[in-house]
């Protein structure tokens, strides 16, 4: 873009005020991965302390290990996925109509809320009920702080910056393995299931303050709202200024001129995004009963009556629950890989690697496999090594699309639909997430681990075949650039893309 008011700001060095931005707009998405493990570990708690130990929960073990557990399992899995769409869909649609700021900490306050209400629920349809206000803070919380993060950075960093954003998911994962774990082994099935949930509630909470303080970002109050004053203001936030010498805005389009620009664009952001979160949410929330099937069961078989002690049946459910997080815990290091070679690789090509390798590694394991119906008995490798070829599809997710279908939506739309695109984009993501969580229970008793992981591959080729056709890569770009946002003075007369 020729005379760009933001060139300060595109140019200006990493500060530790882009550090705090980043704090600010993370803590969000530390709750939403530990939300995304946590949720299994509750359910393994919840149904399983009846299953094995004996113990009747009131108002959740009838749910769980009833008739209808299938069903239950599935809707309590999936009910703050399913709230997160209609989230990422209000959020986005407010961010650009009304401002950033002026939504910004909403979403973690129903998060936070929503966290806190889940671990005192007296009754699964309750807990169900406060897990989709959690889910809609949740949603939120990916166009906004996404898009509050690549407006405040500059070119240089903007994609390591926005992906630290995201990264906060990895310290979200590490801290659910070790709540649950900590919380099964020590605590009665009752009281841990709540400990785990409330703990979710702590990191969204400490930013609310924080993001009611974020200053409109410079290129929204400049370009969509022709604030001079707040623009500037937001710039002295990174210690710099921008340039109103000369008034512009940007060209103001309608949402169907919007959808005929940028719909093939669409397309690459929003499916890639279903793609990955179909396999991404359904190993996730599942990944105890998955790994159970590639490990083996941490519990014994019981004959007909049998209980076991309240003490063995917490350290069973313990290492569960930790095993379950292994993949997670190889998943942490793909996120800060991505951080450190987003803007050298690209996004593209990150996430392209990123889906191949998933498809390479989830039909290797399915290849490798020995199943007697849908059950697994056993690998033609040693079993250890078909589990860590598994866990290593965690790293390529999180060092591939996990990460860049959060960044490029956040990029590559104009500014006055840029929280818009980035919403539709993740809503499409939860919309694979939401099928997923509430199919797999279903699946793994209907086709089992072996046919699910071949399914998944399949999608992970399609989600790479979109990302080639489809998306644009904004490495080394400024945002109307990689937006290509046209740029009009205030009297309509073109300035530059």
């Amino acid at each position: 873009m020729e005379k760009s008011p933001f060139k300060n700001v595109d140019s200006s060095k990493l500060s530790l005020n882009h550090i705090k931005i980043w704090y600010t707009s993370g803590m969000g998405f530390f709750t939403d991965a530990y939300d995304l493990f946590i949720i299994g570990a509750i359910i393994d708690t919840l149904s399983n302390a009846h299953k094995y130990a004996g113990l009747n929960i009131p108002g959740f073990t009838s749910y769980l290990n009833g008739p209808d557990s299938a069903f239950w399992t599935g809707l309590l899995g999936s009910s703050a996925i399913i709230t997160a769409i209609l989230g990422q869909l209000l959020f986005g649609f407010l961010g650009d109509r009304i401002g950033r700021k002026t939504v910004y900490g909403v979403e973690a306050s129903l998060l936070a809320l929503g966290a806190f209400l889940s671990g005192l629920a007296p009754s699964l349809p309750l807990l169900i009920l406060f897990r989709s206000i959690m889910g809609i803070g949740i949603g939120g919380d990916y166009p906004i702080s996404a898009t509050i993060m690549s407006e405040y950075a500059n070119i240089k960093d903007r994609g390591k910056l926005i992906a630290l954003v995201f990264a906060n998911q990895g310290l979200g994962s590490v801290a659910a393995v070790a709540v649950g774990t900590i919380s099964a082994l020590y605590l009665p099935p009752d009281l841990s299931w709540r400990v785990m949930a409330i703990i979710g509630a702590i990191p969204a909470a400490t930013v609310i303050y924080l993001r009611r303080k974020v200053p409109e970002t410079p290129r929204y109050s400049l370009l969509a709202k022709g604030d001079v004053e707040t623009a500037k203001k937001a710039a002295s936030v990174l210690g710099t200024s921008i340039d109103t010498s000369s008034a512009v805005t940007s060209k103001k389009i309608s949402f169907s001129d919007f959808l005929s620009k940028y719909g093939k664009l669409l397309i690459g952001t929003a499916i890639t995004w279903t793609m990955l979160d179909m396999a991404f949410y359904g190993t996730g929330v599942y990944s105890g009963p998955i790994v159970s099937s590639v490990l083996g069961s941490t519990f014994p078989k019981l004959a007909a009556g049998q209980v076991l002690a309240l003490g063995d049946f917490q350290a069973d459910l313990a290492k569960e629950i930790f095993d379950g997080g292994i993949p997670f815990l190889v998943g942490f290091f793909g996120y800060f890989t991505a951080v450190a070679l987003m803007d050298k690789l690209g996004r593209k090509l990150i996430q392209t690697q990123g889906f191949l390798m998933m498809a390479v590694l989830y039909a290797v394991v399915s290849f490798l496999m020995v199943t007697s119906g849908t059950k697994v008995t056993g690998f033609v490798i040693p079993t250890l090594a078909a589990f860590s070829l598994y866990a290593l599809s965690y790293f390529f997710i999180d060092f591939g699309p996990n990460t860049t279908t959060f960044v490029i939506p956040a990029e590559v739309y104009p500014v006055r639909y840029r929280t818009t695109g980035h919403g539709i984009s993740a809503a499409s993501g939860k919309v694979g997430a939401a099928i997923a969580t509430y199919l797999f229970p279903g699946l793994l008793v209907s086709i089992g681990v072996k046919d699910i992981l071949l399914l998944l591959a399949g999608l992970s080729i399609i989600g790479a075949l979109l990302t080639v056709a489809f998306v644009r890569e904004p490495k080394d770009k400024s945002l109307e650039e990689a937006s290509e946002d046209e740029i009009v003075s205030s009297g309509g007369t073109t300035v530059g893309k």
